[in-house]
């Protein structure tokens, strides 16, 4: 039940109607006001209230108005005895309900098995899904223990039936095979007893020769195990992360405990998406070990260079006084003319510069890159060939296929060049720079060198796994790219289409459009002479000039209700935030185990917990959380991090405090809820023994990237774990789509990198707008709905031919079939737009997109040039994401704010427990401000700019410092505005 209503909600769901009076006719005081406030429970939820914290306050005072009875009195409402029996009976028999009975209780447990079960396994979701069925039937569910057993023995025969079906397929040997690698290896020490079952959980180490072999090695042994092709085929992604998780937190005792089914099961889905994922970690280390030999063939040849020359810097500074010169004595002597302006020693060195980064440069570049290859990164062709199976189903690129046929069946041929008779495909693999060192003769046929046509060829290949016109047989991210997409489509056209709001005839859709881009252009055209802040030039071919905005002074009264919160919450400790959003909130209770049971007391288990999050949110690591506590020891808290975190779990948690934050907001302070939402990415530096860290220029240094997607009054919706050089536009796409809270998102704010012309056309099919602020504003060209459109004020920034409706016409279903697999997840947005980048330009669904986001993108410009006040909504949006990373630099302390660990599991549940614990401090921050701006005491006016700059994002009061002590009785001094603890459950 949520707890915080407005006033429309109340008088529509907690409204008492006439039929509903004549039932209080014979009940007074306490009395009267309870029945009522069970009446209207039981018709919102379906069941009664199993205690008085349940019943929201909102509610339970305008039902008090309605019946006359003070809400205090609600507190002498008798929880127990006849009084309350007699009122749910005759609430029941009105309401049309009746008990639930034994044979209704097994009943719900079989449909639960059937119908639930099969797609979903986490306990808030199957007691969402009972009592919704028992709400349908007309029947009141059971206790809640009694609710939470039947849960527990449907949850458990599913198990039992899934794993015997899986049991039953697996083939004798391959079940002894899965025996074998729980048995300890007989080189490991008798007390590690090391099995080969945790050699396969290893994570792949920094790109080169030693991690690919490795990663070869542990595929080729999960492939020996040999199980059946469609194992687990019709069996949702989620169930079986279910059974993944399980098996990866149990020690190879653990699992050999297990009845025979289900530790067969455990490990062949363990075994299932090892696979995949060492499919990935070896497509992932060819490309990248592919990129990493050839810069480090330009880095070499740089070092030698620069031991030869000396950089001459100004270099145009240098030229333009010697064309000075020149040109004032054209018939001078070079000696007298151009020597005293530079010097002939200087123009030695601008000549060296000069050859060395010419086509010399290159050369030596690649002959470097032959040599390396040849002596070193060469070890790697026999995995790679064996191990993965390459596919293309474009005819286009056919020629890279023939061409690694061609090193396969040659791959231990000796000699510098392949045999006589050896057809080698040069085209569309061989670029032009390469083919001095390909061909060794000039005969016919010439002689092929083998090293640098491997390296031609292990170069394409690079580019197209990079767009997925070749993919890898068995992997997950590199798999066929027609998988990504809905199989029924055909059949389910008409219904895709209705889904993403779009009509049907392609015609319709671009009429529509076209119109819609030739009145954003005639108004904006037309409001130009009148723009003062946006001017459109002539300069350079055409330039956006726009005015930018002067910076504001802080709000007045802000600085004293920041200095009220000081005062009365002076220092408060980061842990006891964290604390009370869980008493509040009780997001704890998302932490569960992986394991099928949990031993330790829930009062022990859940102080662990909060030591956990608060060591890994502040990056502090877990044995500083355990010095103050005698009862918590390292070992206890590493325990409780491997078995009962997860990023599955941490998500859910984020997600509840996340909306009991938008839930607890008063909208006198913070306004109505809101539809826009800003994203932005942050480096972090990591350790770079992994796949994922990465140094990239815009950022400097080595890192990996969180991306946060933050609501106007930062509160943040979801986070990305992601490379460095990733796609943003991807990252905001993928936020808006998975991030799970009950915020709608109708408007995303981004800057340049987090947009794309492509981003804009799939964000408009998708159903919401996006709205970068562009930094390079004034390169930007607005297009022509028709050709010959003219708009006279916008002439010198309007591109010189118009949108190709045609060809988005005749591309809309394939654009349409991938949108929809953005948004049931079938592959998720950077692997979709991976695809369409300019590397594969010529891919027509590329092309259609191209154009239907130029229109899209022509639109927003004509609407973001002609309103000043939309630039200023941007551009506060996209400040309140940087107000976010800084409270991130405050939190994320510990370690000098680096990632010290190279799995990327503890790298992304660190970042997790990041934004959890920052969700915390604006929830609780939230309450106080709202404690404060609602207590009559405080008569500090709050004028409209005020509450408009107001942010929960403060963090001046807070410590974060200090030993860690954890009272789970202690309580932040909220006032009457804190909510009733979630019980533990």
């Amino acid at each position: 039940m949520k707890r915080c209503w407005s006033r429309d909600e109340l008088e529509l769901h907690w409204g008492l109607l006439p039929p509903e009076s004549g039932l209080l006719r014979n009940k007074s005081g306490a009395t009267r006001l309870g029945f009522s406030l069970l009446l209207k429970f039981f018709q919102l939820e379906g069941r009664f209230p199993t205690a008085a914290h349940e019943m929201p306050d909102q509610a339970v005072a305008f039902l008090a108005e309605q019946t006359q009875v003070p809400a205090a009195d609600w507190r002498q409402y008798p929880w127990d005895g006849p009084t309350i029996r007699r009122h749910r009976a005759e609430i029941r028999s009105w309401a049309g309900f009746r008990e639930a009975t034994v044979e209704d209780a097994r009943a719900l447990e079989a449909w639960l098995l059937a119908e639930v079960l099969p797609a979903e396994q986490r306990y808030d979701r199957l007691k969402e899904a009972a009592l919704d069925r028992c709400r349908t039937l007309r029947i009141e569910p059971p206790a809640p223990e009694r609710l939470k057993r039947h849960i527990r023995a449907a949850a458990h025969a599913h198990e039992v039936r899934f794993s015997q079906s899986i049991h039953h397929q697996l083939p004798p040997p391959v079940l002894a095979r899965l025996a074998g690698l729980l048995t300890p290896l007989p080189s490991a020490a008798e007390a590690s007893e090391w099995t080969a079952w945790q050699t396969l959980k290893a994570d792949p180490g920094k790109p080169s020769v030693a991690s690919v072999k490795e990663a070869a090695a542990r595929l080729l042994l999960v492939r020996e195990v040999g199980l059946p092709a469609g194992l687990f085929a019709g069996v949702q992604p989620k169930a079986l992360d279910r059974y993944v998780k399980r098996a990866s937190v149990e020690e190879p005792h653990e699992l050999r405990r297990h009845s025979g089914p289900l530790q067969a099961t455990l490990m062949a889905a363990f075994l299932h998406r090892r696979a995949e994922e060492l499919t990935d970690h070896l497509v992932d280390l060819l490309v990248e070990l592919i990129h990493k030999m050839s810069k480090r063939a330009e880095h070499k040849v740089e070092e030698g260079l620069a031991s030869q020359f000396q950089k001459v810097p100004g270099k145009l500074g240098l030229l333009a006084r010697m064309a000075d010169a020149s040109l004032n004595a054209p018939e001078g002597v070079v000696n007298q003319v151009i020597f005293p302006v530079a010097s002939q020693q200087l123009l030695k060195a601008l000549l060296q510069e000069i050859q060395a980064s010419g086509p010399g440069y290159k050369e030596t570049v690649r002959t470097v890159l032959k040599r390396s290859y040849r002596s070193h990164y060469r070890r790697i062709l026999p995995e790679l060939l064996d191990v993965l199976e390459f596919r293309c189903g474009n005819a286009r690129h056919q020629p890279v296929m023939e061409a690694l046929a061609v090193l396969k069946a040659h791959l231990w041929c000796k000699g510098s060049s392949y045999p006589k008779g050896t057809t080698v495909v040069t085209e569309g693999v061989v670029r032009p720079a390469w083919m001095p060192l390909v061909l060794d003769d000039d005969g016919t046929p010439p002689r092929i060198n083998r090293i640098a046509y491997e390296i031609c060829v292990l170069k394409a290949l690079r580019e197209q796994l990079r767009c997925r016109e070749i993919w890898v047989v068995g992997s997950r991210r590199y798999r066929n790219p027609e998988e990504d997409l809905p199989q029924d489509f055909e059949a389910r056209r008409e219904a895709y289409y209705s889904d993403l709001g779009l009509l049907l005839d392609p015609k319709a859709f671009t009429a529509a459009l076209r119109e819609e881009m030739d009145h954003s252009l005639a108004a904006l055209n037309e409001g130009m002479p009148a723009n003062p802040r946006v001017k459109i030039l002539q300069k350079k071919g055409g330039w956006i000039a726009v005015s930018p905005f002067e910076p504001q002074a802080e709000p007045e009264n802000l600085g004293a209700l920041k200095a009220e919160v000081a005062r009365r919450w002076p220092m408060t400790s980061l842990l006891d935030v964290l604390k009370e959003t869980d008493h509040q909130v009780g997001f704890a209770q998302c932490l569960r185990s992986g394991t099928e049971r949990e031993h330790l007391d829930r009062r022990v288990l859940r102080r662990r917990l909060l030591l956990c999050l608060y060591g890994l949110g502040t990056n502090t690591g877990l044995k500083p959380m355990a010095t103050g506590h005698a009862d918590d020891s390292a070992k206890d808290l590493l325990y409780v991090r491997r078995r009962f975190l997860s990023l599955e779990g941490l998500r859910q948690a984020i997600a509840r405090v996340v909306n009991a934050t938008l839930e607890v907001r008063l909208s006198q302070i913070w306004g109505e809820a809101t539809t826009a939402c800003a994203s932005d990415s942050k480096q972090l530096g990591a350790w770079d023994q992994n796949l994922l860290t990465e140094w990239h220029v815009r950022y400097g240094g080595r890192g990996v990237m969180v991306y946060w997607h933050v609501e106007k009054r930062a509160t943040c919706i979801y986070s990305q774990f992601k490379r460095v050089s990733s796609s943003e536009a991807a990252a905001m796409i993928e936020g808006v789509l998975r991030h799970c809270t009950e915020m709608e998102v109708e408007r995303q704010f981004v800057d340049s990198h987090g947009q794309s012309e492509v981003a804009f056309a799939f964000c408009r099919l998708l159903g919401f707008e996006l709205m970068p602020r562009l930094k390079g504003i004034h390169r930007q060209r607005l297009y022509r709905p028709e050709p010959g459109k003219v708009y006279q004020n916008l002439a010198p920034v309007m591109a010189a031919r118009s949108i190709n409706w045609e060809l988005i016409e005749q591309q809309l279903d394939a654009m349409v079939k991938h949108t929809i697999a953005l948004k049931l997840g079938t592959a998720d947005a950077e692997s979709i737009l991976r695809r369409f980048t300019r590397t594969n330009i010529q891919h027509p669904a590329y092309k259609a997109l191209t154009e239907l986001g130029k229109a899209i993108k022509t639109i927003f410009l004509c609407r973001y040039l002609g309103s000043e006040a939309l630039r200023r909504e941007i551009h506060e949006g996209l400040n309140v994401v940087e107000n976010w990373n800084s409270a991130n630099n405050f939190i994320f302390y510990g370690k000098g704010g680096e990632l010290t660990t190279n799995r990327r599991e503890d790298q992304e549940m660190g970042l997790l427990c990041l934004h959890l614990l920052q969700s915390s401090l604006v929830f609780v921050n939230t309450l106080m401000i709202q404690r404060i701006l609602t207590d009559p005491a405080w008569t500090t006016p709050m004028e409209t700019r005020d509450l408009a700059a107001l942010t929960p994002l403060v963090y001046h009061h807070i410590n974060p410092y200090g030993l860690f002590e954890l009272d789970l009785d202690a309580r932040i001094p909220l006032g009457d505005m804190t909510a009733e603890p979630v019980p533990a459950t």
